[in-house]
């Protein structure tokens, strides 16, 4: 149906996360119609980003150079560490405004399924962080892996000198009792507090 290169575009799209036939289509369509002075400027951040982004040495989080900002702010509780799976859920955590500690990223969730072990995830780095930690913090989502990985966490540093904590989980704002599922729910009671 389109010539061979836009064929090439739109499976490139689809590569993306949530992006379908329809989406990935309509991207490279859109692409299209951009100046080549616009494509380029697109090519290079994509370039750019690929070669300039990596791992901080201490947490794992996104920086351009060996310690992220985050890692090099001397305002941050260096007492707490909030463990995560991927660098994208430090991002979401920073946007609230309300977390003013430390951060480590995992790199994934142990999954058997997957073949996902605890040797394969970042956790040699924070064993060597916990010194002078008074409280992991486990942010992993609510899922199978989440939960394997925070209980896995959970039992490896019970016996450290330090408090573990698990972000709570239950009800989003907004939703309504009978149409949350089943696991929500019983998060969300074992998680309630006190008014």
């Amino acid at each position: 149906m389109y010539p061979k290169s836009i064929e090439k575009l739109i499976e490139s799209f689809k590569m993306l996360p949530g992006v379908g036939n329809k989406s990935a289509e309509r991207y490279a369509l859109l692409m299209l119609e951009k100046s080549e002075e616009e494509i380029e400027s697109f090519a290079n951040a994509l370039i750019s980003a690929k070669q300039n982004v990596k791992p901080c040495k201490i947490c794992g989080n996104y920086t351009e150079n060996d310690i992220c900002d985050i890692c090099n702010d001397n305002s941050r509780d260096k007492e707490t560490i909030c463990v995560v799976q991927s660098a994208k859920d430090v991002i979401a955590m920073e946007k609230t405004k309300e977390y003013h500690g430390m951060y480590h990223v995992l790199n994934g969730l142990i999954s058997s399924v997957k073949g996902i072990m605890p040797q394969d995830l970042n956790l040699d780095t924070l064993y060597n962080r916990l010194d002078n930690v008074k409280e992991v913090i486990i942010a992993t989502s609510p899922t199978l892996e989440g939960e394997t990985t925070a209980m896995y966490l959970a039992n490896v540093l019970k016996n450290k000198n330090l408090k573990v904590t698990r972000i709570a989980h239950g009800l989003q704002m907004g939703s309504h009792v009978d149409y949350v599922d089943e696991l929500s729910l019983i998060k969300a009671m074992e998680n309630r507090k006190e008014l």
